[in-house]
């Protein structure tokens, strides 16, 4: 997929059950004035991720009644005293050309929801253009991949199933389904219930004809981004998309971060969940009025995992032994934990341990070392790696759609064939996930590792990232593994730093801003191969230029956050012992849509890819992870 977008305007949008202190003393019109980005400066900002088609859908609301003064008489007879004009065909455009002028009206409309969808295409067999309208004039527009939940056919596409399947949702109002409407014993089921279900990224707008009401939100981890603009007195509209475009907005100098980074007021990250926008009886002359509102996910699992709280909380001494645990590190842990007076409640550590990275490669079963995972065994490194291994081979799938136009050049000659790029800094996560996805995908398939470096050769990461590629050719010499180095210096990245300070909005530290810039660069892929590397001869080679061409990208987000993978981890260990650990890496994970995802989703997709975040943020994984034991966590020294 690649991005979503939606304008509604003329609409008086109430929002006191979700923002109690936000509310608009005076009623929206439509085509008011306002000072805000434009149908056109988003769609500018989604075309630049490469998107296979990008295409506009316009729905035009309007009365029933030919004079407002049958306004209020209508409304007895008939509260939905508004419809889509008896010329739907004029309504919902279906091409997106033919909306070329925007300032373009119905006459007799209200109110306008303009939808803007940009398609990525990796699944499915034929073409699909978003927005997708159906004959009972719903729309949906769709960023995302359905991995579970929901059944998708390896050569049907997620946004047609998806569209297919909220085609049959109930359309009684809230108060209907919450107290018990008899559309389930129809086969049918909520719009909130089948969201509820989907597993894997997304982030959605859907347009239920039948009810009148938007649809939109996120998965509950965030990840995949969703900007919102909600009604102001500057700009009335009700704005959402998934990154910003560039900003009208003067920079000023006495912002958070200090000179050179903008004010971003105008933009917010949704909050991960369901919401609706329900258009309701007409109260003021000429204006529809809506309502959003939040609900709550209906799946059980969802609303624990987004609680974060570990099966166990105590770590006795008793229980240690228990558990096959040698004696030296039974020793440290139960010295930590006595130490500090508190117990621990963490996770399985994934990319700060040698100790762990050689459990994984020294047990029977191990990927690092090039054999299969049984299924059978009880340590939780390996049921740990069964979970990755699924995620991984689930995400890396090629299918037919994306085969069919991989490896092809301009003069239609077929050249390399690299469908995955891995985020590669040679570390636990990244080496782990880049030995998954060679037991995943055939030997003719070559793998990109980005490796970024703003200090040349001298960077860790580029250190660490040549010595992980060469483990990765001794264990499987049959792929060609391409060491991509992506050489920068952040003096003479003027214009990319503009650049990406509009796609890390509405964050805006310098952190922000420099993770940002290389994540972009690294997603880009515009660097060199050491030939001596990739052709596993060991000895220095002259460096060729290369570019990345892989539109799937596997990136190791989330590992840190729930294997205490930060200093300051070790920080609030040492202050409040193993539960004061357990609470930082609970808010890391409660926070992560806000402070991570959103804006890696933005600054990876821009580069033309599809970026896989959450192959460690899998909603199985995580349920494991706060169900083993405490000793399996981390190793904190």
């Amino acid at each position: 997929m690649c991005g979503i977008a939606l304008i509604v305007s003329g609409v008086r949008i109430e929002l006191s059950s979700l923002l109690p202190d936000h509310n608009l003393p005076f009623p929206q019109y439509p085509h008011v004035h306002h000072t805000g980005f434009s149908i056109e400066d988003i769609k500018a900002a989604l075309q630049r991720r490469g998107p296979d088609n990008l295409g506009t859908r316009k729905v035009y609301l309007e009365l029933t009644s030919s004079s407002y003064a049958d306004i209020e008489e209508e409304e007895e007879e008939n509260p939905s005293s508004f419809c889509f004009s008896e010329k739907k065909n004029d309504c919902i455009t279906s091409t997106y050309e033919v909306v070329q002028n925007d300032d373009s009206i119905v006459l007799n409309s209200v109110a306008e929801l303009h939808f803007v969808g940009a398609t990525l295409q990796l699944r499915g067999v034929d073409p699909v253009f978003q927005p997708l309208v159906d004959n009972l004039g719903n729309v949906l527009v769709y960023n995302g991949e359905i991995f579970g939940g929901l059944h998708i056919d390896r050569n049907s596409n997620d946004a047609e199933c998806l569209m297919h399947a909220l085609a049959k949702c109930c359309s009684c109002n809230w108060d209907e389904h919450e107290t018990g409407c008899h559309c389930f014993e129809k086969g049918k089921i909520s719009v909130t219930k089948l969201l509820s279900t989907i597993r894997g990224p997304w982030a959605t707008i859907y347009w239920q004809d039948s009810s009148k009401t938007l649809w939109f939100g996120r998965d509950a981890l965030g990840r995949r981004s969703l900007l919102v603009h909600w009604p102001t007195l500057d700009d009335p509209r009700l704005l959402l998309s998934s990154v910003s475009p560039l900003s009208p907005i003067k920079i000023i100098s006495d912002s958070e971060v200090g000179d050179g980074i903008p004010d971003h007021d105008f933009w917010e990250e949704l909050s991960c969940g369901i919401y609706s926008l329900k258009l309701d009886k007409l109260k003021l002359v000429g204006c529809l009025v809506g309502e959003v509102r939040r609900h709550d996910w209906i799946d059980p699992e969802l609303n624990e995992l987004i609680k974060w709280e570990r099966t166990y909380v105590e770590c006795k001494s008793y229980e240690i032994n228990s558990l096959g645990v040698s004696d030296e590190r039974a020793h440290h842990i139960t010295k930590s934990t006595s130490a500090n007076g508190t117990s621990s409640k963490l996770g399985v550590q994934m990319n700060c341990t040698a100790e762990h990275a050689k459990l994984c490669a020294d047990s029977p079963g191990s990927l690092l070392n090039g054999a299969t995972v049984h299924q059978a065994t009880s340590l939780p490194a390996h049921r740990v790696l069964d979970a990755l291994r699924e995620s991984v081979a689930r995400r890396s799938i090629i299918n037919p759609i994306l085969q069919a136009t991989m490896g092809k050049s301009e003069t239609g000659v077929r050249g390399k064939m690299v469908p995955v790029a891995v985020l590669f800094s040679g570390g636990l996560d990244s080496m782990i996930l880049a030995a998954l996805l060679d037991k995943c995908l055939e030997p003719c398939y070559e793998v990109d590792l980005l490796n970024v470096s703003f200090d040349e050769q001298f960077a860790p990461d580029r250190i660490s990232a040549r010595a992980g590629v060469k483990e990765l050719q001794r264990i499987s010499p049959l792929r060609r593994w391409n060491l991509v180095e992506i050489d920068a210096d952040l003096s003479n990245l003027t214009s990319e730093t503009e650049h990406v300070m509009s796609l890390i909005n509405p964050s805006k530290t310098y952190m922000d801003l420099n993770i940002g810039i290389a994540l972009w660069l690294a997603a880009g892929g515009d660097g060199w191969v050491d030939t001596g590397i990739s052709n596993n001869f060991g000895q220095y080679c002259q460096r060729l230029k290369y570019k990345s061409d892989a539109k799937i990208l596997l990136v190791g987000s989330g590992a840190d956050e729930q294997c205490a993978g930060y200093s300051r981890h070790r920080t609030k260990y040492r202050m409040g012992g193993w539960l004061g650990l357990h609470e930082e890496m609970k808010l890391d994970m409660q926070r992560i849509w806000k402070r991570n995802l959103g804006r890696d989703d933005r600054c990876i997709s821009d580069t033309g890819k599809e970026v896989i975040l959450e192959n460690l943020l899998s909603l199985f994984l995580l349920h494991f992870l706060l169900s083993v034991h405490v000793i399996f966590v981390c190793c904190l020294g």
